[in-house]
């Protein structure tokens, strides 16, 4: 007799920082994240999760008055393509902008553990009548 153990949980793990283009008022600055990877080592029969991801900090400069804030609706994310995936299959979520939390990536079906990465695009839709200066944001990625 033997027991087959889980090796782990499931985790999400993503860029500490990332840096977009510059752009000018009315303009967009885009750019990558980085590797964004799930890592499902529950070994579960049924090891369906969906990662999601938000932004739980608007993008702002200065004191954070109306023109010098970016929120969710002017952020676009796309996930892109699958890199590295292991016992998939795995399903981006579709584009679209961050004024709520949407689907990052899944894993509809299929047992066992499994993984995968995607480096995901940022866009940021900078409004017209915003100052100049250095946006931070906080993007965040969570997997269930």
């Amino acid at each position: 007799m033997f027991e087959v153990v889980t090796p782990g949980g499931l985790n999400v793990t993503a860029p500490t920082a990332a840096v977009l283009s510059s752009a000018a008022p009315g303009g967009t600055a885009s750019g990558h994240l980085g590797e964004v990877r799930v890592i499902d080592e529950r070994a579960a029969p049924d090891a369906q999760w969906i990662a999601t991801v938000a932004l739980s900090q608007d993008f702002t400069t200065g004191g954070g008055r109306s023109n010098e804030t970016i929120s969710g609706g002017g952020v676009d994310y796309d996930p892109g393509a699958a890199i590295d995936p292991v016992n998939g299959p795995f399903i981006p979520g579709p584009p679209g902008t961050l004024a709520n939390s949407r689907v990052a990536f899944r894993h509809a079906s299929g047992s066992g553990s499994n993984s995968v990465a995607w480096d995901p695009t940022l866009d940021v839709h900078v409004p017209a009548p915003a100052v100049a200066g250095t946006y931070h944001g906080t993007v965040t990625h969570s997997v269930a």
